[in-house]
Order: structure tokens, then sequence, then C-alpha cells
């Protein structure tokens, strides 16, 4: 008889997001998660290359909601295992890092310069388990490419809030802003 017990295949997640997309993604796939948010300073995280930058961010929300736990209890030998997910995304127009827009304004010139152009975009996912303290992280990168984008979807968009949740203004998926896409390339 074997003494030991079979490997786990379940584990515990926390998604360390207040994103509605990211939560969106986890419960599309069947997922029960706990959401946690990591309230870091962004803004005070600087990095001049995107790669960096996204990657940098993730680490720090990891960081922060690690050090609001009580880490020793994710640890012990009859825990399930329990991965934190965090991540960051940034949109870079012209050689510009651009995170999320601080006024209509910045909001207004984001958009306008979207408009019949293209952008990269760069995002980060981290996995930290909490049980062995081990983390894997990775990039994603792809180049949007927009049609002229009318002056009234730029300002419906502003009005209704949602840019200023977002990196660079940018939601592809909306209804409003999805026509508008030409095309994504990974």
């Amino acid at each position: 008889m074997d003494s030991h017990p079979p490997p786990r295949t379940s584990f515990k997640l926390i998604l360390g997001s207040s994103s509605v997309a990211r939560k969106h993604i986890l419960a599309e796939m069947g997922y029960e998660f706990q959401v946690m948010s990591a309230d870091i300073d962004e803004k005070g995280i600087r990095r001049e290359n995107p790669d960096e930058l996204v990657m940098v961010l993730a680490e720090a929300k990891a960081d922060a909601i690690i050090s609001r736990m009580n880490i020793s209890d994710y640890g012990k030998e009859d825990t399930e295992p329990t991965l934190l997910i965090t991540s960051d995304i940034v949109v870079v127009h012209e050689g510009i890092i651009r995170e999320k827009p601080s006024s209509k304004e910045e909001a207004r010139q984001f958009l306008k310069g979207y408009s019949g152009g293209h952008v990269s975009t760069v995002g980060s996912v981290l996995v930290a388990n909490l049980k062995t303290g081990r983390r894997y992280g990775g990039l994603d990168k792809a180049e949007v490419y927009f049609h002229d984008i009318p002056d009234e979807i730029i300002e419906n968009l502003i009005d209704e809030g949602i840019v200023f949740n977002v990196a660079g203004g940018l939601l592809l998926e909306h209804p409003l802003t999805l026509p508008f896409v030409e095309a994504v390339v990974n």
C-alpha cells in the first residue's frame, strides 16, 4: 500500500484585481475565486520600458496583497494550494506609455489619437503560489488598429466614464469601441 496521498489537482484562486474584465474572464471559465484589490499607487512606480513596467506593477500588486494576509496559514502541509493572480496592462501610443486617463481632456486626447491609427498593448500576468512561494509571470503584446472614431463616440465613452478605469482609456470590447477596431494582431 502506497503511503503517499495522490497529488492534489484542486486549488483556491485569489484574483488580485478589481477589474470587471478580469473577473468576467475567470467567471466565464467556471472558476470560483476571491477578489482582493492591491490598492497601490501605480503612478508612483515608474519604468521607461513598458514590458518592465507591467511586470513590476504586477509584482507590486502581489506584494501588497500578500503583505495584508497571514501568509503562514497558506503554507501549512494540509492546506489546499492557493494561487494569487495579479496583472497589469498599458497602452503604448507613438512610443509613450499610457495608463488610466486622469481627466476628460486627457481621455479625449488619448482616444482622438487612436482614431485612424494604431496602438500597442502590453499586458502582464503574475501567478503566485501562496503555499510554495513560487511566482511565474509572463507578457502578452498586441497591436490594435483603428478606423476613424467619430467625435460623438469619443464623447459618449468619456461621458459614460468607463475610460477612466482602463489603461489608455481603451476598452476594446466595449460596444461603442468595437465597431471601430480594424484589427488586433498578436
